[in-house]
């Protein structure tokens, strides 16, 4: 009796294990968004006065985004995003310079840093 009351709690545990780990690949949690105030702009200029790794500014697809608090949660090491810093960066987020995208869930957590546009020089 007590080895099946066992093998039942452990497969339900596994069960309730795989269901939160779906649930968590599935991006079914919105980001936050913060308002971004209409007319916003930043040249270029302004952007690349913001290039280091604890004032992080990037543009990205003509979007202004502030990375600083994100660079220590990114996957990989800060060094591949720092050269970025202060730049425009499309190209090289579009690619991850290895010629593959990111993720969906990559372009909405990326959302969530947006700070306004970028003016065209």
């Amino acid at each position: 009796m007590s080895r099946k009351l066992f093998l039942v709690a452990t497969a339900l545990f596994w069960m309730a294990v795989g269901v939160a780990w779906l649930d968590s690949r599935s991006g079914s949690a919105t980001p936050v968004v913060p308002p971004v105030e209409v007319g916003k702009r930043f040249t270029l200029a302004e952007v690349a006065r913001h290039a280091t790794e604890d004032d992080c500014w990037m543009a990205i697809n003509g979007k202004v985004y502030d990375l600083s608090a994100y660079l220590p949660e990114h996957p990989s090491r800060p060094d591949i995003i720092l050269p970025w810093c202060g730049r425009e960066a499309s190209e090289a987020y579009r690619t991850k310079m290895k010629g593959r995208p990111h993720s969906g869930m990559a372009d909405q957590l990326l959302e969530t840093y947006v700070m306004g546009s970028l003016l065209a020089e």
